[in-house]
């Protein structure tokens, strides 16, 4: 038989399971035997009530093993962290298993719990009340409190009226054996110095000292009030600021420790201690509420902020702050039990939202709890996220510094008066009792308005009993001073109270006067202290007795009373006994009697804390839809597992409304969860908030929605403007709409404001008010009229009213005009701006403008200026003395106009250019018209520029323009914007900018419609035929066949075919990336080789990346099999002469065959071009636009005049106007093909989506969230590319996404390699970032790059291996790597030229789209674009419609009509005209003029526009002397010949003229090569001016440095940098550099020919140095010219001077003998570093100087390189590119400076020149001969002419 208790449990299993009743019958049978037939039938007969017994039993035992859990017994801390012995140890370990083995039954529901509870114990529990019976106080008169329940000692009496029960002080737990306090000394030396002045932390402290000083752990540490919790968090503190202190300083840059506190008045005392402490340590600490703002730079500088959770909720909902929460460490929350309050929302969201960054970012913040004495502290510490084994400490009352005897009166009496008496008489009574014991006391109110009513009953009841004197003070010594003091004070009561030694305190006293009564009441100057709750959470004010005077608070929110939370009491019980000076406090409370037992039980048993989150659950979810964090249901339901709400809803499921059928069919809740993200999201999308996708369950935020988080503004009142917000409204409307909003729903019409509102209302408000001041909303409008008119207010109620609205004010009228202006409403826009402003400065809109200068403008002064009604403008054009007339103050004039100066104004001016009949491009000049004084300005003015339709009341453009102060002192800024116009034509569009600060600030500009001509619209798209695609045997040659790996043509092909490969006629072919447009031109090639094989074919790509893909394109294929030889011409490739005589296949950029071509005249191989292929022509409007231009014309000139004919094939994407462009091309109808956009062999589908944000980076960020879900929809497993704008961008972009694959639990899901493929792979990659995101299967790939790692990456692209590739946009041109996703992260790049981002070309963005879709693989192809919202629209229009061409030729006219005049083409005006009607420009001059500023296009104005046209480009070259006129006819100078031979722009060769002189230093050159224009693209990018600065402290000369982010200035430093072989500060600056010296060739090698020419001998061998110089990377004459030798070090160096031995010419010459003897080991080095230099040998012989005869004497120079060098290649180890060694000849006469003659030369073994002497044998005296390296240094040779002349 079983023992009797086990089989007892045994039937209640058998009873509890859920079989049917026989079943039951018979398994019991079987237990007890058949012989208790009668017991069974009697069990099941009763089954019912058995079974509930059971389950109530089971629920007693449960929550008691609950409460058992969490309260021990004994006096319990938090992880029982007592010193314990080993076998302790071993038994506590099979404790926590048995634990552990009850955990994972207890989940399986009752059955298996049954199994281990015993029935004696069931029994028991059974019996009792339902479990949380003891816990709840029943209310109503329920008198059936057991004292048992209470601490021993408890105490109740009976008296008349009310009933007192009194609790002694709970005693202080003695010390533990082996428990110590820390000392300070203790700690950390910097640690020590933060606690300054303290010995040892406290018991508590100690305790949790090793935890919070020595571990990451979070912490939540559970204490009494007044037990030291703002040291717990000091050491917290202290511990982060360790991490961050390495080589002896802190680095303060890399953390932000964040202290989140409940209360203003907190915070503020906080900082105050905290700054205080954390001083010596140079922390700084600032406070950042409602009251305190910080700035962004504020907030960079501070490392600790202490703030309110509201506020750190709006900060870090902004994804522009990103920056600033990365930076959080630590995270210290006060008062975590708050969690209960109103308040506790915003902490829950908090907590989850930095939980969630902390999983998402795979980042450590720790999260340190504080909070009073909680019961159920695990939950809030499972929330926190902390180890309740390791970080949860719990102390109880027995840890108070103070112990605590508490009294709790219930007043029994049941009429009100007399209630409110008895009320006040035991409050005297407990008041004058303590004061007999000599000891302080503190009532505690709960309204303002008590606090005097209260303190004046104490003074009278006082009087009446005779007992003044106990509360009069006036022995204290300092009693008359402060009386004094006191009497200064305005607020009457506190004064007149004073004398009778009682005090007030309340949040509506002003901060002066609430300081003083702090500080009389400390000082013991006042013995009675009344004040409301405010004051037990904001000062640490303690007092020896606390009464709490009835406990019934008014709530504005519930709009009645409430009852006084336990929080509240603990924190006001908290203020109970001085620390220092008593040894137990008394806190008292009194209420009425049907409460007494909820208080009793409140502080004895303690409630446990539930979590309000539901109510603010859409405006959480809202916020964090518009962060990002959340995208779909799916998150939602992770986010909200974060919070509080969620934890106690699985601990306490029916206080969140559900029951326990839903708990058991749903054990984890996963379906409530959903259910609450379904409603609120819901409702969020029924208010317009976020779109939500009930299907898909994603959810998309609105403006709207992000406008109500980043200001803070409720759902409710979302609703409310939804319903009220129209398009015109008045004032008086506007302010009644505010009034509605819910964040002024708790403001209560008081009975006794009424007459004070009333007489507000007539005098001081000028707007009528809705409803009157007996309605609510006519109260709030009143008081928000009165706050704008600064009006003052008597009543105390009404003034904290009206601070509390004047603190949301501001943000709702700016959450307003923001929702009018995404609505794109003009009046209401406008009409809610000035209201903006008008609550800032709080001064109506309708006042003078002048009175925003209130601080210096007398009043006085202004009142007269509105009284006559003068406005602005008038005043500006008045004199001082009219002014000082009209208001009768003649001093005032000069005032006024001084204010007129400084009043921000800014002058407009606007041209318009239309780009199509419904687009117009704006370029807008904003010049500032106003005096910049900081004291107004500040360090920027912002404005809003908006573009209006105000017949439709319509904006179609707005964006915010900063002004800084720079600027406002520089040239006028200008912006460039498109903006639409619709037919039928408004008559105007008005441009106005509205400062956002200023009233009344505002300028106009109006864009009249007028005789604007609009370009004519015809786009003729050619059909697509539906032909049978044509077979490669159509090209009828086996040869041309095998060159193609596919068998048939595409369709464009096929029906282009015929046209290309059979005639000759000029072809445009307009067809979308990637539809094979390479191989039509191939076709065209193909011909060209049929027909006559000696003519060649010139391929114009208008990017180095796209001749590089040709070129490896044919050289495998095309070149090879046919046998035909191609060269390439771009910056970094120039072939010989001889290689492109006989080249077939010539490709080449622009600007190179530019260059070649100009001279054609004396290059046979330009007029040998039978075939020109112009890839990607629409690039035509781009900036490098006008050289495709020239060439093109220039072309088609060569072969008019050769007679030649030269055919033309122009390849683009769809064009909007083929027309134009054919017509250009010299392309008839039959060769025209321009098809849609549509016709794509891949179809494509393109989703815009829009982000906000104004500033760059933090929108490129917010983006990258929706970069991975895009991936993730759209191509999870097909290959990606993502564009971004920057190479930073790249790294930044893929980091993120791995972190987020890495939330996903996916961290390698874009890999497809194994890990050994891998590792060889990564063995190679040289750059850092590339290495780290390879690994994760995402590629970079930017110009920064070098070669291998950037075809590395490709092939492994294109291999599928990795699956994402992030790139800048110089990808989509030149490397054909299609992907099936193509994501455009931004359409914004930043040009360091303008400072600013500005956008792609169009082009660049349709190229980017066109990558998407592999024709071999995909069915289509798909592409997102992100761009910044104001864009969307613009974008959503031109990527379906194609883009007109226009020309951007003007702008550059200068240096191509310079270059055709020195070629000889043009020699007059009328060839000049000429010339141009070959341009494109000329073109689109007859269909668009309206573009290039002319009004109407007849054949008069048009020619008239031309001749003005050349006539000032010719003025303009002449200024530069550059060319030379005489009326007509023009001739070219020296200066013309340079620029266009060394293709210089013809400004910088001006430049170069006036700036070089006959000696001009090394410096001054330096300064003159970087001020080249050709320089003024060089990228400055986002803060390089702080390297730039750091970089000119290493160099030696030096640089403006004012202006630091100027190109030239940076080509300044990398050029300096360069020679002084200082390490670059980003990568970014090593491919600047290798720009910058690519260039600096070409520019230098144009300034010696300037010197030369004007002869001036050290200024050119001065600028040959220079050159020598930039190829070497060496200073000239400070380095020794010996360092070019790899091996030679300092040491070396001075061993050979020594030995006399300063260059490599000596070195050469040494005898290698010599050297092994001198050099020993090092001479194998030197001799191999030795053979990279050539020795040259010169022989001169004069011939011809017969004295007699007429022609000069000439010199022969022979010249031989006597070491053998395989190569001239020259030696250049730093210069990027390959060189051939060159030499100059120099003649000059050194002693006058001057140089005769210049020749350079090259040569492998040897050369014999001549060159001419001067005429006079004179002259020949100090005439040297001289050569000089172009390469190396130091190998000058200098011999003097007349020792050979010597017989």
């Amino acid at each position: 038989m079983l023992p009797q208790d086990e089989l007892a449990m045994a039937i209640c299993r058998v009873l509890d399971s859920d079989k049917a009743g026989d079943e039951i019958a018979g398994d019991l049978l079987d237990l007890v035997g058949d012989g208790a037939f009668e017991t069974v039938q009697d069990l099941i007969s009763h089954r019912k009530e058995l079974v509930d017994a059971i389950h109530h039993g089971m629920l007693n035992l449960k929550s008691e093993k609950v409460v058992s859990s969490s309260q021990p017994r004994m006096p319990s801390y938090g992880t029982q962290v007592t010193v314990q012995t080993e076998s302790e140890r071993q038994f506590d370990k099979l404790r926590r298993k048995e634990e552990k083995k009850h955990k994972r039954a207890t989940d399986h529901g009752f059955d298996t719990e049954l199994s281990v509870t015993s029935f004696s114990s069931l029994l028991q529990a059974s019996a009792k009340k339902s479990p949380f019976d003891d816990l709840i106080g029943h209310g109503e008169g329920s008198n059936t409190l057991a004292v048992t329940a209470l601490p021993q000692g408890t105490t109740r009496k009976h008296h008349k009226g009310y009933e007192e029960v009194s609790i002694p002080p709970t005693q202080t737990a003695p010390m533990k054996p082996g428990e110590k306090l820390i000392e300070i000394k203790e700690l950390d030396e910097f640690a020590q110095a933060a606690f300054q002045g303290y010995k040892s932390l406290n018991r508590i402290q100690s305790r949790i000292f090793q935890t919070t000083y020595h571990t990451n752990e979070n912490i939540l540490v559970c204490a009494p009030t007044g037990a030291g919790k703002t040291n717990i968090a000091m050491i917290a503190v202290l511990h982060e600021i360790g991490q961050h202190f390495k080589d002896g300083y802190l680095h303060k840059n890399e953390f932000k420790i964040v202290y989140v506190a409940p209360m203003k008045a907190l915070a503020a005392e906080v900082t105050k201690a905290f700054s205080h402490r954390l001083a010596p340590l140079n922390m700084v600490v600032k406070e950042l509420t409602g009251d305190m703002q910080l700035s962004k730079n504020e907030l960079e500088e501070t490392q600790m902020i202490v703030t309110t959770p509201e506020k750190w909720d709006v900060i870090t909902r902004k994804s522009s702050d990103m920056s600033l929460s990365m930076l959080v460490k630590l995270l210290i929350i006060d008062e975590v039990h708050l969690l209960n309050d109103d308040r506790g929302p915003v902490i829950e969201a908090l907590v989850a939202r930095t939980l969630r960054q902390v999983e998402s970012t795979q980042s450590m913040i720790r999260i340190v709890g504080l909070s009073a004495t909680l019961p159920n502290y695990m939950e809030v510490a499972q929330f926190l996220r902390v180890n309740p084994d390791a970080g949860l400490f719990f102390f109880d009352s027995s840890y108070r510094p103070v112990p605590l005897a508490q009294q709790y009166i219930g007043i029994t009496e049941p009429n009100f008066q007399a209630r409110n008496e008895l009320l006040n008489e035991v409050c005297y009574k407990k008041v004058a009792d303590s004061l007999k014991q000599g000891h302080q006391a503190m009532v505690f109110v709960h309204s303002r308005k008590d606090t005097g009513k209260t303190a004046d009953k104490l003074v009278e009841l006082a009087r009446k009993y005779g007992e003044l004197e106990l509360f009069k003070n006036e022995e204290h010594p300092q009693f008359h001073l402060v009386k004094m003091e006191v009497s200064k004070s305005r607020n009457k009561e506190l004064v007149q109270l004073f004398t009778s030694g009682v005090g007030i305190h309340h949040a509506g006293m002003l901060r002066a006067d609430r300081g003083l009564t702090e500080r009389l009441f400390s000082d013991g100057l006042l013995k009675v202290l009344v004040c409301t709750a405010t004051l037990a959470w904001g000062v640490n004010l303690p007092a020896h007795t606390v009464v709490i005077k009835g406990t019934q608070l008014y709530d504005p929110k519930a709009g009645g009373w409430r009852d006084l939370g336990m929080l509240d009491v603990m924190q006001i019980f908290g203020r109970a006994g001085r620390p220092q000076f008593d040894k137990s406090g008394e806190g008292i409370i009194i209420t009425s009697h049907d409460k007494l037992a909820y208080y009793l039980r409140l502080l004895t048993s303690q409630l446990p804390i539930e979590s309000q989150f539901i109510s603010s659950l859409k405006d959480n979810l809202n916020a964090e839809v518009t962060l990002g964090t959340v995208t779909n249901v799916k998150e939602a339901c992770a986010w909200l597992g974060y919070t509080y709400l969620f934890i106690r809803m699985k601990m306490n499921p029916l206080a969140y409304g559900i029951g326990w059928e839903e708990v058991i069919a749903d054990p984890s809740l996963g379906l409530k969860q959903r259910a609450l993200v379904a409603d609120a999201a819901r409702a969020l999308d029924k208010a317009k908030m976020m779109r939500f996708d009930e299907k898909s369950g994603n959810f998309y935020c609105t403006e709207l929605g992000r406008i109500a988080s980043h200001f803070y503004i409720q759902y409710s009142s979302v609703e409310t403007y939804n319903e009220m917000l129209r398009r015109h409204m008045s004032d008086s409307e506007i302010i009644d709409m505010v009034a509605h909003s819910s964040e002024f729903e708790n403001i209560v019409v008081r009975e006794e404001e009424q007459n004070e509102l009333e007489t507000l209302a007539r005098t001081v408000c000028p707007l009528e008010v809705k409803g009157g001041p007996s309605n609510k909303h006519g109260k709030v409008s009143i008081l928000i009229q009165i706050y704008i008119s600064r009006g003052s207010i008597d009543a105390f109620s009404l003034i904290s009213d009206a601070s509390y609205i004047s603190a949301s004010l501001a943000r709702i009228m700016r959450a307003l005009f923001e929702i009018c202006l995404r609505r794109g409403w003009c009046e209401m826009t406008s009409f809610m701006l000035e209201y903006c402003k008008a609550v800032d400065r709080q001064i109506w809109p309708h006042q003078h403008p002048l009175r925003q200068f209130d601080r210096d403008i007398s009043s006085e002064i202004v009142r007269k200026l509105e009284e006559r009604g003068t406005d602005l403008d008038h005043l500006q054009e008045m004199q001082e003395k009219e002014i000082g007339a009209m208001i009768r103050y003649a001093p005032g004039g000069r005032v006024v106009k001084q204010y007129l100066g400084f009043f921000p104004s800014i002058l407009l001016s606007a041209t318009i250019s239309p780009i199509t009949r419904t687009v117009l491009k704006v370029d807008l000049v904003i010049t500032p018209d106003f005096v910049w004084k900081d004291r107004w300005h500040g360090a920027a003015q912002r404005w809003w520029i908006l573009v209006e339709d105000s017949e439709n009341d319509h904006i179609y453009h707005s964006e915010l323009f900063t002004l800084t102060k720079r600027a406002a002192k520089g040239e006028p800024q200008k912006l460039s914007f498109t903006v639409p116009i619709f037919e039928p034509h408004p008559p105007q569009y008005y441009i106005r900018a509205v400062s956002d600060s200023w009233l009344q600030a505002e300028a106009f500009y109006t864009i009249s419609f007028k005789n604007l001509a609009l370009p004519e619209s015809h786009t003729t798209h050619t059909e697509l035929l539906d032909l049978k695609p044509l077979p490669v045997t159509a090209l009828g040659n086996k040869a041309y066949e095998a060159l193609y790996k596919f068998s048939h043509f595409n369709p464009i092909q096929t029906q282009a075919f015929h046209v290309l490969y059979h005639t000759q006629n000029n072809i445009l072919l307009g067809a979308p990336t990637g539809s094979g447009k390479t191989i039509s031109a191939e076709l065209a090639m193909l011909h060209l080789f049929n027909t006559s094989p000696d003519m060649k074919v010139i391929y114009i790509a208008p990017l180095k990346a796209i001749v590089r893909e040709r070129m490896n394109d044919w050289k495998n294929g095309l070149v090879s099999k046919l046998g035909k030889k191609m060269v390439e011409m771009t910056g970094d490739y120039t072939p010989d002469m001889m290689a492109l005589m006989s080249a077939d296949i010539i490709i080449s950029t622009p600007e190179k065959w530019d260059g070649i071509s100009r001279n054609w005249h004396s290059r046979s191989y330009v007029t040998k071009v039978g075939l020109m292929i112009l890839d990607e022509i629409h690039l035509l409007g781009a900036d490098r636009g006008p050289i495709l231009e020239v060439i093109v014309s220039r072309m088609r000139y060569i072969s008019s005049q050769t007679e030649r004919p030269v055919r033309f094939v122009g390849l683009s994407t769809a064009l909007a106007n083929a027309q134009n462009l054919a017509d250009w091309l010299g392309v008839e109808e039959i060769g025209l093909f321009n098809f849609k956009p549509s016709v794509r062999p891949v179809p494509l589908e393109v989703h815009i989506q829009g982000y906000p944000g104004k500033f760059y980076c933090p929108r490129m960020n917010s983006m990258n969230k929706p970069t991975y879900a895009a991936i993730c929809t759209h191509s999870p497993t097909k290959p990606v590319l993502i564009f971004v704008s920057s190479r930073r961008q790249t790294r930044l972009t893929a980091l993120d996404l791995i972190q987020f694959a890495a939330s996903d639990e996916h961290p390698i899901q874009f890999l497809a390699m194994p890990e050994e493929a891998l590792q060889m792979i990564l063995s190679q990659v040289t750059d850092q970032n590339l290495r780290h995101t390879l690994q994760f299967g995402i590629g970079l790939h930017h110009a920064g790059l070098n070669d291998k790692d950037r075809s590395l990456v490709e092939e492994l692209f294109a291999n599928n291996k990795i699956q994402i590739l992030v790139c800048t946009s110089t990808l989509a041109w030149g490397v054909n790597l299609p992907a099936h996703l193509v994501i455009i992260k931004g359409t914004e790049y930043f040009d360091g030229k303008a400072k600013r981002y500005i956008d792609f070309p169009i082009t660049d963005i349709l190229q980017m789209m066109g990558r998407a879709g592999r024709p071999q693989y995909d069915q289509h192809g798909k592409a997102v674009i992100l761009v910044h919202e104001p864009k969307k629209s613009f974008y959503k229009k031109f990527l379906y419609e194609p883009f007109p061409v226009e020309s951007s030729l003007r702008d550059q006219l200068h240096d191509h009509i310079n270059a055709e005049i020195v070629s000889g083409t043009i020699s007059h005006k009328q060839d000049a005209v000429h010339y141009l009607t070959w341009t494109y420009l000329f073109r689109r001059l007859m269909v668009n003029p309206a573009y290039y500023g002319l009004e109407d296009c007849d054949p008069e104005s048009l020619s008239s526009y031309l001749s003005s046209l050349v006539q000032n480009t010719f003025e303009d070259l002449e200024d530069g002397g550059c060319i030379k006129i005489n009326e007509e006819n023009v001739e070219p100078l020296m200066l013309g010949s340079i620029a266009s031979q060394y293709y210089l722009k013809y400004l910088t060769i001006s430049m170069f003229a006036s700036n070089i002189g006959p000696d001009t230093t090394l410096e001054v050159f330096l300064n003159v090569l970087s001020a080249a224009s050709e320089y003024n693209e060089l990228p400055v990018r986002h803060n390089e001016e702080n390297y730039n600065e750091a970089l000119s402290a290493k160099v030696p000369y030096a640089v403006d440095k004012n202006r630091l982010d100027d190109p030239h200035v940076k080509a300044n430093l990398l050029f300096q940098a360069h020679f002084s072989q200082v390490e670059l500060p980003i990568s970014d600056y090593y491919t600047d550099l290798k720009s910058v010296l690519d260039q600096s060739i070409r520019i230098i090698q144009a300034m010696i020919d300037i010197c030369a020419n004007s002869g001036w001998l050290s200024s050119s061998v001065t600028c040959m140095h220079l050159l020598q110089m930039v190829m070497q990377g060496m200073w000239f004459e400070r380095d020794s010219p010996l360092l070019m030798l790899p091996c030679m070090t300092q040491d070396l160096v001075s061993l050979l001077q020594k030995g006399g031995i300063s260059n490599i010419q000596q070195l050469l010459d040494l005898p290698k003998s010599t050297m092994q003897s001198r050099f020993g080991n090092s001479a194998p080095r030197l001799q191999q570093d030795l053979q990279h230099f050539p020795r040259i040998q010169v022989k001169l012989k004069v011939q011809g100087r017969d004295v007699g005869s007429d022609n000069n004497p000439s010199l022969n120079i022979r010249l031989e390189k006597s070491n053998r060098r395989k190569t001239s290649r020259a030696f250049t180890p730093r210069f990027p590119k390959l060189k051939d060694e060159a030499w100059w000849l120099v003649l000059g006469n050194t002693s006058t400076s001057e140089l005769h003659a210049l020749k350079r030369v090259s040569f492998t073994d040897r050369l014999v020149t001549r060159m001419k002497l001067p005429h006079t044998t004179t002259s020949l005296q100090g005439m040297k001969l001289l050569l000089v390296s172009d390469c190396y240094l130091g190998f000058d040779q200098e011999y003097s002419i007349e020792e050979i002349m010597e017989p």
